[in-house]
């Protein structure tokens, strides 16, 4: 059954901190205070990321309590000081000694040449935090999304707006799999329906698919590597262990490429994070394709406005 957002997953909350002008931002996944077993799957071979190492399986630490989805490349990792010091105001992270550490694992869209050439800091990302909340969030050009662009095939000048866009599944069994994602992908966007619905445009400014272009022509014109990606992440309250939690990051990269296409290129730094927020039971392969089912309808709902 499908649902509304990544917060009908109980215990995530999500904030934006958007700049319009300077056409860039910051997306915060706040978790449960107890933080949640996660996971990640890195697909893209030019992601920016942030204590990716940490959530590989057979690491120490099993719980995170926060993800940052940031705009500025390499730049917008600082968001995750400013959640760090939110974190560690309200006494929320990984007892060590006397302290505790806030685990914030994050990753980065490139959308410095779409307006300033500025970018969101620990600031930013302590102002998203105070703007989480268990509600729906915004979708569109709004957050990490702000600045994001799609089909970049044909010329970054001829691409279409990208965005930030969220949905959710109910299974059966009453296990919920949510997903939020920010789409600034090299590649068109195609919906459900299997029609383009976003991506490259002709010089009359329709959208072509660029995919048949390509076969055709045998040469495309890409930005720089690391101008594009996808990056998400993707909850349940199904109970899973950390390996459990890169297999849901795995099948929800599936959803990816039914609606980027082409995704995973060398141009892509494709991140998706998987975060394990509860106790409830589910079959593994529906569960699977409840994540996949839910990052295509983010994806498609991150570019709806265009």
């Amino acid at each position: 059954m499908p649902g509304v957002a990544i917060t009908d997953v109980p215990g995530i909350r999500v904030g934006h901190w958007t700049d319009a002008t300077a056409r860039t931002g910051c997306t915060v996944v706040l978790l449960p205070d107890e933080g949640a077993v996660a996971g990640v799957d890195v697909r893209g071979p030019a992601p920016g990321t942030r204590e990716t190492d940490l959530l590989e399986p057979g690491r120490l630490v099993e719980r995170v309590h926060a993800i940052c989805l940031c705009g500025g490349s390499a730049f917008g990792l600082g968001v995750a000081d400013g959640v760090m010091r939110f974190l560690r105001e309200r006494e929320v992270g990984l007892p060590v000694g006397p302290v505790r550490v806030p685990l914030v694992p994050a990753a980065v869209v490139f959308d410095l040449g779409t307006g300033d050439a500025v970018w969101p800091g620990p600031d930013e990302g302590y102002a998203a935090c105070n703007a989480a909340s268990a509600a729906p969030p915004a979708e569109g050009r709004v957050g990490a999304g702000t600045g994001a662009t799609v089909g970049k095939l044909l010329g970054p000048e001829r691409s279409s707006p990208g965005g930030v866009g969220t949905a959710s599944v109910r299974l059966p069994s009453g296990a919920v799999v949510g997903a939020v994602a920010v789409v600034n992908a090299l590649g068109d966007v195609y919906g459900r329906d299997g029609r383009l619905v976003a991506g490259a445009r002709a010089e009359s400014g329709d959208l072509v698919a660029s995919w048949p272009v390509l076969l055709d022509a045998g040469r495309a014109q890409p930005p720089p590597a690391g101008a594009s990606t996808t990056i998400a992440v993707v909850a349940t309250d199904a109970r899973l262990d950390k390996a459990g939690c890169r297999r849901l990051a795995q099948a929800a990269h599936d959803g990816l490429a039914l609606a980027v296409r082409p995704a995973h290129t060398l141009y892509d730094g494709d991140t998706v994070f998987a975060v394990s927020a509860g106790e409830a039971e589910a079959d593994p392969i529906s569960l699977g394709v409840a994540a996949a089912e839910a990052m295509w309808r983010a994806i498609e709902r991150a570019v709806a406005g265009d």
